[in-house]
């Protein structure tokens, strides 16, 4: 897929700084006409690689703050969107959610949406006032998955972050959450059991990768004999934790890569007391909020030493879920910071190995 050139995309409605760039661009224009005049600086043409993003998003000369003040004057909010070529959750984001539709009306009408690049060149300016690349930007923020979305109020704060693809009416209930400004009275966990309440999920069967016991999770003075960690976050009332669990850890390839793990299930919504891998005793829902828990289902990932290394949220696809597994464990997440590198590296290996694989499946 390739983005259509910014300079290509409709503006919106001309105001504050757009409207000057938009006067002097037609008076450069006539007086081209006329004489031969003073070669006009080009626009940024867009970056290698670049992902198709709908004609509706901002036309944007990726500065920042500046955007935040423009978004303010028309009673909206920032939205910057992070993809890359090739990433189906940003396809599916981008002609589903983003396509023609209700989702799509919403979006325009409460949010000034901007696309980056993960791996692009273009010069953003960003809410510190320095200036990076988009790929400088993207490793600045951490970011790990695509679609990544940065949600910003009005003052340049940011409010809410998403780090990879959530289900047409999981992401619904996450924009309200947003445009209502709800981040200031609750949680978004709390937020989404409230706005799109779920059945109890039925009973679990064997899960056999589990701790059957998860009151102790140190890590810390086992001797060198501790393994990495992995807890898994999650509501009694969850579909999409009970799809992680039924397709991403019980698919065949992912088998070899749970053996190296503990792997703790703790529930922040009932009461219980335990030991966390850096040895504190707390309870699930305190830690839970130390940890900045957003979403059910989110795996975090500790190391041997009881420190996280690595966590993913959303709804993942299976061959994502296994890749996580095999970041940590493979000790990748300590040699190369960025998941997507690895992630690219590892599609070209099992490739060349003969294994078929869909990103998306």
């Amino acid at each position: 897929m390739q983005r259509l050139p910014r300079t290509l995309a409709p503006p919106r409605a001309p105001a504050g700084r757009r409207a000057a760039v938009a006067a002097l661009a037609g008076l450069a224009a006539a007086g081209a006409l006329a004489q031969a005049a003073p070669a006009v600086r080009p626009a940024p043409q867009p970056s290698p690689h670049a992902i198709d993003v709908p004609r509706w998003f901002t036309n944007s000369l990726l500065d920042i703050p500046d955007e935040v003040r423009e978004a303010r004057a028309q009673g909206r909010r920032v939205m910057l969107y992070v993809g890359q070529d090739g990433c189906p959750y940003c396809k599916a984001l981008l002609k589903g959610h983003f396509g023609p539709g209700a989702l799509a009306e919403k979006a325009q009408k409460h949010f000034v949406a901007i696309a980056l690049n993960l791996w692009g060149d273009l010069d953003v300016t960003w809410i510190d006032g320095v200036t990076r690349s988009e790929k400088a930007l993207a490793r600045h923020l951490g970011v790990q998955f695509t679609p990544t979305l940065l949600f910003f109020d009005t003052d340049g704060r940011l409010v809410q972050r998403l780090d990879g693809y959530l289900a047409p009416e999981r992401f619904a209930v996450l924009m309200d959450f947003v445009i209502e400004r709800r981040e200031q009275t609750l949680s978004l966990a709390e937020h989404m059991a409230e706005r799109l309440p779920e059945p109890p999920s039925p009973p679990a069967r064997a899960r056999p990768y589990l701790m059957r016991d998860a009151s102790n999770l140190a890590r810390a003075g086992q001797a060198g004999r501790a393994r990495p960690l992995a807890v898994f976050f999650e509501s009694d009332a969850c579909r999409a934790c009970t799809q992680l669990h039924a397709e991403g850890m019980a698919r065949g390839p992912i088998q070899p890569l749970l053996k190296g793990f503990d792997i703790a299930r703790l529930v922040p919504g009932r009461p219980a007391q335990l030991t966390t891998p850096d040895g504190r005793r707390v309870d699930a829902r305190s830690w839970a909020r130390d940890l900045n828990i957003k979403l059910y289902p989110t795996v975090v990932f500790f190391d041997a030493r009881g420190r996280e290394v690595f966590r993913f949220d959303g709804d993942l696809r299976p061959f994502h879920v296994e890749s996580a597994f095999d970041y940590v464990a493979s000790g990748a997440h300590a040699r190369e910071p960025q998941f997507q590198r690895f992630l690219q590296a590892r599609v070209e290996h099992l490739r060349t190995q003969g294994r078929v694989v869909d990103l998306w499946k």
